[in-house]
């Protein structure tokens, strides 16, 4: 192999991780954006505000394992929903721009969760998986970002996302064991504005996804 085509393969492999890379980061901050996990600290205390520690802690650890496991199953079977449904590429990234674009619209204006606090013994368990699963950290936002994500490339860009979300699940779950500390630490009015800039984040995802949407519909 000549000097010149070494070059260019090294070229070409530095450009694959530099795409892997920015599709990783890319893929973070719309997670990150969506779940917020800063943010749902809050309700996850004061859902779980009368509950000794360990019941937390699994109520952290059974919410974030569910929300998981649903978000893989939507991202790894997405394909086959889209021919099931005849649903097209172009549809799902418009539509699915709207319903982002209106989850952080919904952020920007600080609107409260209408999720209220349950006190009833025999379902505190069952708040792992409603409200806490589904929809606060696996809604609709979340599901249609990682389907939108994983429909842009390959086998490579499904496993990275089902790997960035584990992660963002994590964090998630150290949030809800720090959340008390996390509270007092930072106030409720910085809160309050990581929770605002998310959503314009958020806003702008669902922005890009319908203008991605569109020219894909018309312009390819």
């Amino acid at each position: 192999m000549i000097p010149s085509q070494i070059l260019a393969k090294s070229d070409d492999q530095r450009s694959h991780m530099d795409n892997i890379l920015a599709f990783t980061l890319s893929v973070f901050t719309g997670f990150f954006a969506i779940m917020n996990p800063i943010a749902n600290v809050p309700i996850f205390a004061s859902l779980t505000d009368d509950l000794d520690k360990a019941t937390k802690r699994s109520i952290s650890k059974r919410a974030t394992l569910t929300a998981f496991v649903i978000v893989v199953v939507f991202v790894v079977l997405g394909k086959f929903i889209f021919e099931i449904f005849g649903i097209t590429i172009p549809a799902f990234k418009i539509t699915g721009g709207i319903l982002i674009f209106y989850v952080g619209f919904e952020m920007l204006q600080s609107k409260k969760s209408s999720v209220k606090h349950i006190k009833d013994p025999e379902t505190e368990e069952n708040i792992a998986i409603s409200p806490l699963a589904i929809p606060i950290l696996a809604g609709p936002g979340t599901i249609v970002t990682a389907m939108n994500f994983a429909s842009q490339g390959n086998y490579m860009n499904i496993l990275i996302v089902i790997g960035v979300f584990a992660v963002m699940c994590l964090l998630t779950h150290i949030a809800f064991e720090l959340g008390e500390k996390i509270v007092k630490r930072l106030g409720k009015n910085l809160i309050v504005v990581i929770g605002k800039i998310m959503g314009l984040i958020i806003a702008i995802i669902g922005t890009n996804m319908i203008i991605s949407g569109i020219k894909a519909a018309f312009f390819e």
